[in-house]
């Protein structure tokens, strides 16, 4: 089955020379390899995509380091799992024990997945926990309550009942949905306590 590999440095100034005479010499062919000069952090990685949409059942994709490929540890094991999904292998040349076509390298696989959703759920517990502190202290999230002393809440109010205008033509000048338009229009004035 064939071997396709991906390379990527993250700047102009790096070469993929290293990269790909390692691909080759672990039985990539050349013309299977797909190779760009992107960052990392970016999502759109066109020859990553590329090379991905080349993939079919039975096929492994090889990559020189682990860091290459992924933008995360959650991102590179979502990944993994969806090529593993497709029937597609992997392995990584310098982390040798990544070798989803064997039953060692899956289960080291296994393992980082199960780190990655610890890492999620850590996540997901310190943003909770950050958000229960700043709510005990009086602060709040999202955005502003908009008063009726807001200029939009004024225009809208104005273009509504002056009658001139249809209600599509209002929201089409002040860039909003209808429901955005009719919630605008029924913001009221604050009462003050007598």
């Amino acid at each position: 089955m064939p071997i396709y590999g991906y390379a990527r440095v993250s700047t102009d100034d790096q070469e993929l020379y290293l990269q790909i005479d390692d691909l080759k010499e672990a039985g990539c062919d050349e013309a299977n390899i797909f190779s760009e000069k992107v960052s990392g952090v970016r999502a759109d990685r066109p020859a990553l995509d590329a090379c991905i949409s080349k993939l079919k059942k039975g096929d492994t994709l090889l990559v020189w380091r682990l860091d290459r490929l992924g933008r995360s540890m959650p991102h590179l094991v979502t990944l993994i799992e969806e090529l593993r999904e497709c029937g597609v292998g992997f392995r990584s040349i310098c982390d040798g024990v990544i070798d989803t076509t064997t039953a060692s390298g899956e289960l080291v696989f296994n393992i980082f997945s199960s780190l990655a959703q610890f890492e999620r759920r850590l996540t997901q517990e310190r943003t909770r926990a950050g958000l229960k502190a700043a709510r005990a202290r009086g602060k709040t999230g999202g955005r502003k309550p908009i008063t009726a002393d807001d200029l939009r809440v004024k225009m809208a109010k104005r273009l509504y009942e002056d009658k001139g205008l249809e209600i599509k033509a209002i929201c089409k000048q002040m860039q909003i949905s209808r429901s955005t338009l009719y919630r605008l229009v029924n913001i009221k004035e604050r009462q003050l306590c007598s």
